[in-house]
């Protein structure tokens, strides 16, 4: 082939390469791409078949083997397989050491961890105590309505007395005229007498108040409970199923009120009344009507009897509660009035048994027809009141007053009856009164005692009484008639008793209340308990079937908060007599079956102990004879001060003089106690001899004294007794062992500068005698401290040793 047109052909091809976007394009040129053909061959031809098959493989799955062969030669293995350093032999005993001492290290921490945390909680346990004291002077300062919300307990309040002047009483003279009558009350209950009627003993000492509107309360209440007494055993919910009763007594205190009010108007106008006659209801009525309506007020009323509008007069004997006064008014009225007449006469016959209810029925369809549209108010009224039918009128220009609307309740009111909205049920008016219309209507505000009354007469005490208890007037007089219901077994508590005041059970039919008796007392008491104390244990006493939320008796709790707010234990508890019998104090009188003064005082001590109040605890435990209790925290308290000089008042000087007097009544008696508590307190109210003579420098009289407790050596052959006396001791005294060994050394060292300073010559035998009878006390003193299994401080070992040194 000519090389000139090959030449062509080949630039032919050049130029067709780049014009060609899709095949990349190549610089090298033939003879370039002919040597790489050689060597590309060369290496093929060297790495035989398995290489090339293997470079094919690990090429289809990305693997450059050339890179990964040259790493390879790069790793360097001289290093890994170099012999390792020998190790030597365990050192055991290094080894244990290190061990005991990060074992004492880790105990250390523990217990700095432990008390920490333990001092964390306590703070955090007082700060929430004095958020909690706030939060009840917050919520017992509230005057509005209880709710369901309110969480409040009671909780002792600190206050600041002066001692230098004597307590008042906080009581005035209605407080203290009620409180008398509790004290006779529980007097007679303590000797498991005959309970006399409270609410008939209240309301004798409201007399004396000479106030009109809480004769009136206590009049209502005496009318309210006049019903069949409920056994202390039932459930006091079961009181409520005695509606007809309730029903019945509380129209007969509206119809006995409004005859008085009926004879005070015809008193007034007597001269126009020419009343006359024997005295009865009828005449009663016939003379007020005659008063009342003439011939300018008479429009409508039609039917007449002797001169008089008859309807007027069949309503206002009703009214009266004369249901026989009525029927004789009608019979007068003429015919037409059958069926009316049949009711009436069998209301009269008999009152207990249902109306026929086909003669009821007709009577009604005769209201609806005719009566319902009539002109005569009063007809309407009566024929509404018989067969209690019309429910939703309200009779206006009938019932005036508010005794007259609520008595037309009560009227119309049907007990047997379902709440079907045809007839007016119990339930049903008292979610009118207290629902419905409630205080606004019937302006509570301005007139507590109405409202107080509306709510008794429609047996909603639980209700009656919390509203009554946020008037400052009315509050005590609230607080006695819970008292006397309570005790009447006719209102209801809540299930726990850091429920509110008044608070809804979900279980109770509507719109029952449970009223918390627990808490109206409390708070009622918290106003004179710190001047008053034998008055508060009285009503405390109330309490004393009721639990807290732990299962305490609530009457315990209450006595246990109070002896620690006013902390006068003598008072309450008595006081232990030389010969170790208690002289009774308030709570004495409390002893019965269900009270013991001495679990009391157990369940007061034990709170003093969480409190930390150990002093307060060791007189209370004595009073709950627990004297094994006392002289343990006796013990506890002298180890802390007993190494101190006695000062006028200090503690360590009541401590001592509490020791003194147990150690007395101790003596030739025995207690059932753990032995290692009264050797305990033996040796450290021997001790506070020793230390009171150490500080007053006889200390020939110490030395003897600490020479009889053989806790100290004064040689070096007493060191094995002094040592396994040593660990037969309580940890109280162990506590106060080194200042006992200070206080041994001081004296010995004081005796020493004596003997050198009247020898100012020439030592004699019996001189250097005693001073080295003085160097080897001393010995055995520092020999001591040495050998007991207790940490000593630090510097008490160094003073021992110094002081030792001195000596020689």
């Amino acid at each position: 082939m000519n090389f000139n047109s090959l030449l062509q052909q080949a630039q032919r091809l050049n130029n067709e390469t780049l014009h060609n976007e899709e095949l990349p394009r190549v610089e090298h040129t033939v003879s370039q791409v002919l040597q790489a053909t050689k060597e590309l061959h060369t290496r093929v031809t060297q790495t035989g078949a398995q290489d090339i098959q293997a470079h094919i493989l690990l090429g289809s799955k990305g693997v450059d083997l050339p890179k990964i062969s040259q790493k390879l030669e790069s790793l360097n293995t001289r290093k890994t397989f170099e012999p390792l350093d020998p190790t030597s032999d365990t050192d055991v005993r290094s080894f244990l050491k290190k061990e005991k001492e990060n074992t004492i290290l880790s105990v250390i921490e523990e217990v700095h961890k432990n008390a920490f945390q333990s001092a964390q909680k306590r703070k955090w346990e007082h700060i929430k105590a004095e958020w909690r004291e706030e939060k009840v002077k917050l919520m017992n300062a509230l005057v509005g309505p209880s709710q369901n919300w309110i969480d409040i307990e009671k909780l002792p309040e600190q206050t600041v007395l002066n001692e230098n002047f004597g307590l008042r009483s906080c009581l005035n003279n209605t407080e203290m005229a009620y409180a008398r009558e509790v004290y006779d009350y529980n007097a007679v209950v303590i000797k498991g007498a005959f309970r006399p009627n409270l609410v008939q003993k209240f309301s004798k000492v409201a007399l004396n108040f000479k106030d009109t509107n809480v004769n009136d309360i206590w009049k209502i209440m005496k009318y309210m409970v006049d019903v069949t007494p409920v056994s202390r055993n039932v459930d006091p919910l079961q009181s409520r199923a005695q509606i007809a009763q309730f029903v019945d007594q509380a129209k007969k205190y509206l119809e006995n009120r409004y005859k008085v009010y009926m004879s005070t108007i015809i008193s007034k106008n007597l001269r126009e009344a020419r009343r006359g006659g024997v005295p009865s209801t009828f005449n009663l009525v016939s003379t007020f009507v005659g008063l009342t309506f003439n011939k300018s007020n008479c429009f409508g009323l039609h039917d007449s009897i002797e001169g008089k509008p008859l309807w007027p007069m069949v309503y206002y004997c009703l009214r009266c509660g004369d249901v026989q006064s009525a029927l004789r008014c009608v019979q007068m009225g003429g015919a037409g009035h059958e069926d009316l007449i049949q009711i009436l006469e069998d209301k009269c016959n008999k009152p207990e048994q249902k109306i026929n209810s086909k003669l009821e029925g007709q009577v009604k369809l005769h209201y609806c027809n005719k009566i319902k549209n009539s002109a005569d108010p009063y007809k309407k009224a009566v024929y509404c009141i018989v067969v209690g039918c019309d429910i939703n009128e309200h009779h206006l220009e009938v019932a005036k007053t508010t005794d007259d609307f609520l008595w037309m309740q009560l009227s119309i009111l049907r007990t047997d009856a379902t709440d079907s909205g045809e007839s007016l049920t119990y339930s049903g008016l008292q979610v009118m009164i207290l629902e419905k219309y409630g205080e606004k209507h019937f302006k509570a505000n301005e007139q507590q005692h109405l409202y107080f009354q509306v709510l008794a007469l429609t047996g909603q005490f639980e209700a009656a009484i919390e509203f009554l208890a946020r008037s400052e007037k009315y509050r005590v007089h609230a607080v006695h008639i819970a008292l006397a219901l309570n005790e009447m077994m006719l209102i209801v508590g809540p299930r726990n008793v850091q429920e509110p005041l008044l608070s809804i059970d979900i279980e109770d039919a509507i719109p029952m209340r449970r009223l918390n008796i627990a808490r109206l007392i409390m708070l009622y008491v918290k106003k004179f308990e710190m001047t008053d104390p034998a008055e508060a244990l009285q009503y405390f006493f109330f309490l004393r079937n009721l639990k807290d939320p732990d299962g305490r008796n609530l009457f315990l709790v209450c006595v246990s908060d109070l002896a620690i707010e006013c902390r006068n234990y003598d008072l309450l508890f008595g006081k232990i007599m030389p010969n170790g019998v208690a002289d009774g104090g308030l709570l004495q009188q409390f002893e019965c079956v269900n009270f013991d003064s001495r679990t009391a005082a157990n369940i007061v001590a034990d709170e003093l102990v969480r409190k930390g109040m150990f002093e307060d605890a060791i007189k209370l435990y004595d009073l709950a004879d627990m004297q094994s209790q006392s002289l343990r925290y006796l013990s506890l308290l002298l180890s802390q001060v007993i190494h101190q000089s006695s000062k006028k008042g200090s503690l360590r000087e009541r401590l001592a003089i509490l020791a003194s007097e147990f150690s007395e009544r101790l003596r030739g008696s025995r207690i059932e106690c753990d032995p290692q508590i009264v050797v305990t307190f033996h040796l450290l109210n021997e001790l506070v001899s020793f230390f009171d003579y150490y500080h007053e420098r006889k200390y020939q009289l110490a030395l003897q004294i600490l020479g009889n407790t053989k806790l100290v050596p004064f040689s070096m052959g007493e060191l094995e007794e002094s040592l396994n006396n040593f660990k037969r001791l309580g940890s109280e005294v162990s506590k106060v062992y080194p200042d006992i060994l200070s206080a041994a050394m001081d004296i010995l060292y004081s005796q020493y500068k004596v003997l050198k300073g009247k020898d100012t010559g020439m030592l004699d035998s019996g001189s250097d005698s005693k001073l080295q009878h003085l160097r080897q006390r001393a010995k055995a003193l520092t020999n001591m401290a040495a050998t007991i299994p207790y940490r000593m401080p630090g510097d008490t070992n160094k003073r021992l040793v110094q002081t030792e040194i001195l000596m020689n």
